[in-house]
Parts: structure tokens; sequence; C-alpha cells
């Protein structure tokens, strides 16, 4: 029987079966040494979930609306969150930081070595992010809404992971090891960095919106207006359709700020990586030695004594907000993969892992979190992954003629 002729009746019961299992995993990490912490990242994890589900916060599809369908909502909404993002990571980092310029670096925030093997992993993301359909974070919301594509991408990411700790010591030895770590406020002031980030990003909106004007000018079709809605017909969108892209941008920067306060900077790829990292080297199947990896900030995958850490009560939470989520707006809809759907999860996921992996984190880790710190490596990984969409876009669109 296809699924979508099953009742649904079900689905407030697993949705409440779901939110109680969250409840007993906080009320368990509570009694764990770093309980409070594990907790708020719980809570975070849930939050962010239901977040990128209802606002379909992906990169990719937001870059695929821009570049090929000329809605540039979507990746302004991007913009959005970098900005509300570097204007909180500025604050929080300067209590931290007093000098920005006496050499110390920001404990713990994703500033990364900007090499030409930083640029290649951002290629790789991206052609990872074009074969499978999404990044590594929408891939776990959708992993949640019943994906047929997504556990083949996570599964291809563990192994783009394996493959990544084997060419890791080779670049490391070519390029990365004397690479420069480059952090913005270190060369411009707290004031400098957050005035040149803002301004490009003010400058790059305007460029995106200026075209969208002229390509409606010559008789793109344009977005359709936004009716005005009352108390309870807003209430019921919450739950229809998906949610604001000006509202999911602000929200994702703002969840994004609030992570540094109790724990490292927000991040999906770390237990993953650690936890085939950990299994591998237990076999002899990864180096040892991996050059100079743990000592750098980003999507950590030293392997962990134990699952209940941040990172991974962050995937917990969300995955189980997302899935919430998709029950609540009836989006949940799972279907049988076909040989299709594994090849392209498997061929795309292997590209995102090792781009992830070599990268030092993904869109969120690197990209996100790393742009809001002021890392110039976050810009260069996220200009390589555009790159990579925007040829993927304009081959597509050569076949077509």
């Amino acid at each position: 029987m296809p699924f979508s002729m099953i009742p649904t009746t079900w689905q407030p019961l697993a949705a409440a079966f779901v939110l109680a299992g969250l409840w007993l995993l906080s009320q368990h990490a509570q009694t764990l040494p770093t309980g409070r912490t594990l907790v708020f990242a719980l809570s975070i994890g849930i939050a962010l979930g239901v977040v990128l589900q209802r606002t379909r916060f992906c990169f990719y599809c937001h870059a695929r609306d821009w570049l090929q369908r000329d809605d540039p909502r979507g990746i302004l909404a991007i913009a959005l969150a970098l900005a509300i993002g570097v204007v909180g990571m500025t604050v929080v980092q300067s209590s931290w930081v007093a000098n920005p310029q006496a050499g110390q670096l920001p404990p713990e925030m994703h500033i990364g070595p900007v090499s030409w093997v930083l640029v290649l992993a951002g290629l790789a993301f991206g052609a990872g992010m074009a074969v499978s359909g999404s990044c590594i974070s929408a891939h776990w919301y959708r992993l949640a809404e019943g994906s047929a594509v997504a556990p083949f991408a996570l599964l291809g990411t563990g192994l783009g992971f394996a493959i990544g700790f084997h060419t890791w010591n080779p670049l490391y030895s070519a390029a990365v090891a004397d690479a420069p770590v480059v952090w913005l406020p270190q060369h411009l002031g707290y004031g400098g960095a957050l005035a040149l980030q803002l301004g490009a990003l003010a400058l790059w909106c305007a460029w995106i919106w200026q075209r969208h004007v002229q390509r409606r000018s010559a008789g793109a079709p344009a977005m359709q207006p936004q009716k005005a809605r009352d108390l309870r017909s807003l209430w019921q969108s919450l739950w229809t359709g998906r949610w604001n892209y000006a509202l999911g941008g602000a929200l994702v920067g703002l969840i994004s700020v609030a992570t540094i306060v109790r724990m490292r900077p927000l991040g999906v790829t770390a237990t993953l990586g650690s936890q085939v990292r950990g299994a591998l080297q237990q076999r002899g199947w990864v180096p040892e030695r991996l050059d100079g990896l743990d000592g750098f900030a980003g999507c950590a995958t030293l392997p962990q004594e134990s699952w209940a850490t941040p990172n991974a009560l962050v995937l917990a939470g969300l995955v189980g907000g997302a899935f919430v989520a998709s029950l609540a707006s009836r989006q949940f809809t799972p279907r049988r993969p076909t040989g299709r759907d594994a090849l392209r999860g498997i061929i795309g996921g292997t590209l995102l892992g090792w781009g992830a992996m070599t990268g030092l984190g993904c869109t969120i880790g690197t990209l996100l979190s790393g742009g809001m710190a002021g890392a110039l490596g976050a810009w260069v990984f996220g200009a390589a992954v555009l790159a990579a969409l925007w040829l993927d876009f304009r081959l597509q669109a050569w076949r077509l003629r």
C-alpha cells in the first residue's frame, strides 16, 4: 500500500512519543557531569530542527532558487543569518579577547587555515550538494521527513570522511601546514572587521536585488505578492507551507549566536566524523596520526569516549524537532528509495563528507559559524561552494538547450 494511502491518525501519537523520548533524554542528560550543557545542546538542536524544517532553510535549495529561478529570498535569508551572527559574535568575542590584535585567537571558534586545499574542499562540497540535492544539515532534517535520499547521503558522508582521513596527511604537507590562519578582527580590529563584513554582505544583497529587479523588468516571472493575514490564519500558516524566508534567516542567526553562550560554535558533522574516525582507527584502516588536524578549530573529529557530547545532543534534537515539525505540518512523506536515490545519495554524500572533513566543517560549521566569527576561510569556502553550484546549474541549462 502506498504511504499516502495510510491513515494519518497515528501521527499525533508518533509526535507525542518523540517528544516524550526527547524529554526522557534531557532528564538522563541532566544527571551526567556536564548535564546542563547537554540539556542546552538538546534544546538548541530541537529549536534548530523546527526552524530548518519549517523554513526549508537549505543552502543548496536557496542557491538553486536564486541562480535558476531568479527567486532571491532564500539567498538573502542566508545573508541575513550571517549578518545577525556577525554582530552577535562580535559582541561575544570582544568579551573573550579584549585586544584582538595581540595575537590570540578566540577559543574554539571555527577559524581555520586558508589555502588551495580549502578551495578544493569547498568545490567538492558544492558538487556533493548538487548531486545529492542538499547540504549535510538539510539531509539531517530531511531524514526526519522520510527522505529517500537522505539515509544514503549520510552514509556516503561517512564514507567521504573515511577517504578524507586518508588524504589529509599528504594535503597537510602540501599546503595546509604553512597556510595562514586569518581572523579578520586580528588585522582590522573588531570595528573594522564588522564594517567590512556587513558592508560586503550589504553590497552583495544590493547586487542580488538589483539583478532580480532587472530580470523581472525584462519579463521574467515575478514573485507572488504576499497577502495580509489575520491572527488565526497566521497561526494556521505555522503548520502549512513554509515559514517566511527572512524569519528563517533571522532565527538561524540568533540560534547560532545563542549556541556559543554555553558550548562550542554550531556544527553538524563533528559526531559523525569522530564516530567514523574512531571505528576505522580501531581497525587500523586510517592513519593513527593525522598531522595537525586536532590542533585546528572546526568540527573536531577526535574520537569521543562517550556518546553524550553537545554535538551529539544537537543532532538528536535536530532530527527529533524536525520530525515533530514535519508531522505537524503534514510534510512527513516517506517513500521507498529507488536505485537512483541510493546512487545519488552515496556519490553526493561522499563528496560532502570529503569536503567537510578536508574543510574542517560544512556549510553550518565552516561557512556559517566561521563567517560569523570573522574567519577569512569561511568566505573562501562559501565562495568555492557557490562557484561549484553555479557551474552545475550552467551545465544543466546547457544540456537543456
